[in-house]
């Protein structure tokens, strides 16, 4: 059993950066692939990034590309995600997720393990 608490949400201006953090329990953290999702009010969940459980494969939604960088530090057990450059479209609870089936990318297993979720609201 792991468990996900995120950290590092709050309200920013457009243009600023935020530091999100995942803190995980348990050593099984390290060998998991790790995704960040989020949820705008009024719509689904959706993806935003991942990160292998050795940190050299990461994915990006689209839309932030080159503003967000996932990573990991898996001898402290916890992940990250720095948001540059954000935009008031990025307003939205960020969550951490947590796959034991699989080492590379975050799949749709229902054996996620989610966080609690912190929110991000960026103000233009």
């Amino acid at each position: 059993q792991v468990q996900l608490v995120e950290s590092g949400g709050g309200l920013v201006q457009a243009g600023g950066s935020l530091r999100l953090s995942c803190a995980a329990s348990g050593p099984a953290f390290s060998t998991y692939a790790v995704g960040w999702f989020r949820q705008a009010p009024g719509k689904e969940r959706e993806f935003v990034a991942a990160i292998s459980w050795s940190g050299i494969t990461r994915y990006y939604e689209e839309s932030v590309k080159g503003r967000f960088t996932i990573s990991r530090d898996n001898a402290k057990n916890t992940g990250y995600l720095q948001m540059n450059s954000l935009k008031p479209e990025d307003t939205a609870v960020y969550y951490c997720a947590a796959d034991p089936t699989s080492r590379v990318k975050v799949t749709t297993t229902p054996s996620l393990y989610w966080g609690q979720g912190t929110q991000v609201t960026v103000s233009s």
